[in-house]
């Protein structure tokens, strides 16, 4: 059997992990500049032409891009899994996707109107979700089942560096095409690191498994008879992140229209890096506690049971100073969910051979929730209680996503 399926034994070093890190900071680059400002920019920017309002608009760009993610991901996952080059299964398509995704940004920047916006943010999820999808399944292909909690502390802590990043990027370039532009290149040349100093694992042509598009399609269904502890991580996960997407969607809006906030895209700034600061004080602490103890569920748990509160303190009181608050225990509960959660998703993969496969489809819980958040948003802000409703659901749905966890049976 090749290195590539066997159980990983020997411990990542820390180059390893911080190039990993970088690679997963630059596609999250690609993602969160777009989806905080540069989206939101465009969205008002167009709407006076389109007989929509910008919220309406925003909505139905994101969730378009969101369905093509949703296939995108579980998809390209399959494809590393079957790679057989001689640069590895994971690492051509960690380069084709970063490529990909930012030449689609520049198709973005150059955008003028909705359609070509839509079409460009299809292909940024498309691209960008082949590379996430091959650095993802990198992590149960090298790093041992009691290392992952520590390394997923460290990507937890690289996806929110990206939306500061992104965030920060799209913010100073000065314009909108600048700031796609800035996007483009920190996104491409953030996987370079990795990919060329660190060798792939090679997956040898006789594991390959044998190729037909009715046993490929198939692949995509795991039964939760089957595999109960994959779904019920799968349901955990796809709740706490729709009630967080459901926070974040309209967050430019929000300051502006309902807080009435002076500079609302300082004001994204401002409460991304109040949120950074928090999860970076808790992401990787979190991971490493829970690798040592052993324990993967009471932390899931209590992070998301955190998060629902903070969610409904939103609701409950809309200031500013409020804002600032939440976006701190959001931080905090985020960052011990991201890596211990991740870490739990490996520990329940069904088998080596579709590690990329089986975390695509995983990530669909990731991408799921932005195609469901601008259908449940959107009328809810413009004709069903604003603001207020939408974060007294979102808390509902993470508090239902924390108490879920407990379904999860073989890992403590």
């Amino acid at each position: 059997m090749s290195t590539a399926l066997s159980e990983p034994v020997d411990r990542v070093g820390k180059g390893w992990t911080a190039s990993l890190s970088l690679a997963n900071v630059a596609i999250w680059v690609g993602w969160y500049g777009p989806l905080q400002i540069l989206l939101a920019r465009q969205a008002e920017d167009f709407a006076p032409g389109t007989g929509m309002s910008k919220e309406t608009l925003l909505a139905w760009v994101t969730g378009v891009g969101a369905v093509v993610s949703l296939a995108a991901n579980p998809f390209f996952g399959a494809l590393s899994d079957r790679t057989t080059a001689r640069w590895g299964r994971r690492s051509p398509w960690i380069v084709a996707g970063a490529a990909g995704g930012a030449l689609s940004l520049l198709v973005l920047a150059g955008a003028g109107g909705l359609w070509l916006m839509t079409l460009g943010w299809c292909l940024v999820q498309l691209t960008l979700n082949a590379a996430f999808a091959a650095v993802t399944a990198a992590v149960p292909d090298r790093v041992p089942r009691l290392q992952r909690g520590a390394v997923g502390g460290w990507i937890g802590a690289a996806q929110i560096l990206g939306a500061v990043v992104g965030t920060g990027l799209a913010t100073a370039a000065g314009g909108i095409a600048a700031g796609y532009a800035a996007c483009a290149v920190f996104t491409l040349a953030g996987v370079l690191p990795y990919v060329l100093r660190h060798p792939d694992l090679r997956l040898a042509v006789t594991d390959q498994p044998a190729w037909s598009w009715r046993s490929f399609a198939r692949g995509f269904w795991l039964s939760p008879r089957r595999y109960p502890d994959f779904a019920w991580a799968w349901v955990t996960r796809f709740l706490i992140n729709l009630s967080n997407a459901l926070v974040l969607l309209y967050l430019l809006y929000y300051l502006r229209d309902r807080l009435h906030h002076d500079d609302p895209e300082q004001g994204v700034l401002i409460l991304t890096a109040v949120d950074s600061v928090a999860l970076l004080a808790t992401v990787v602490v979190g991971g490493v506690w829970s690798d040592r103890v052993g324990r993967r569920k009471p932390f899931v748990r209590w992070s998301g049971v955190l998060m629902a509160v903070a969610t409904a303190l939103l609701a409950l009181w809309q200031t500013w100073p409020s804002a600032i608050i939440v976006a701190a225990l959001l931080g905090v509960g985020l960052g011990v969910f991201m890596s211990v959660d991740f870490a739990l998703m490996t520990d329940v993969l069904p088998t080596a051979l579709d590690r990329g496969k089986d975390l695509g489809v995983i990530n669909i819980a990731n991408s799921l929730p932005q195609v469901a958040a601008p259908a449940l948003a959107a009328p809810i802000v413009t004709h069903l209680g604003g603001y207020r409703a939408l974060y007294g659901l979102a808390a509902v749905l993470g508090l239902a996503g924390a108490v879920l966890v407990g379904r999860i049976r073989n890992v403590d």
